[in-house]
């Protein structure tokens, strides 16, 4: 059996329209082998999640600026979960202070990465975490 490539939805939800860092990411994700969906500016959780679940994707990166993470991150993870996607790696970056960050990973995000990470750091981490759902 052929392993499949990692596959990754970077989504950006709510009413943030800055998406430059998210373009930053898919492009060094798909650089780095990893194929990548972009959902596009101003998504709803809903949204993000159903297409998630249609693209059967291993992780969802959220891209947060806006100052919504404390609702949005939690918001995609209970509808993963109540949708019987929870093995769907939730993580993401953006404008998020030092003592937002270990509320949200508590809370079932796997990761958080703040300005200043280097982008190699997020490839590692998809590779491994969300590497393993792709060879499940």
């Amino acid at each position: 059996m052929t392993e499949r490539p990692i596959r990754i939805l970077v989504a950006k939800a709510g009413l943030d329209g800055h998406d430059r860092g998210a373009k930053v990411i898919a492009r060094a994700l798909r650089d780095a082998g990893v194929e990548v969906i972009y959902t596009g500016l101003h998504q709803t959780p809903e949204q993000v999640v159903e297409a998630a679940i249609q693209e059967d994707v291993d992780g969802i990166g959220l891209s947060v600026l806006s100052g919504a993470h404390m609702t949005l991150f939690p918001r995609i993870k209970e509808l993963l979960d109540r949708e019987g996607a929870s093995d769907i790696v939730l993580f993401g970056g953006g404008t998020i202070p030092d003592e937002d960050v270990k509320p949200l990973l508590e809370g079932g995000v796997a990761a958080i990465f703040t300005p200043g990470t280097p982008i190699a750091t997020t490839i590692e981490f998809v590779r491994d975490a969300c590497g393993k759902r792709a060879r499940a």
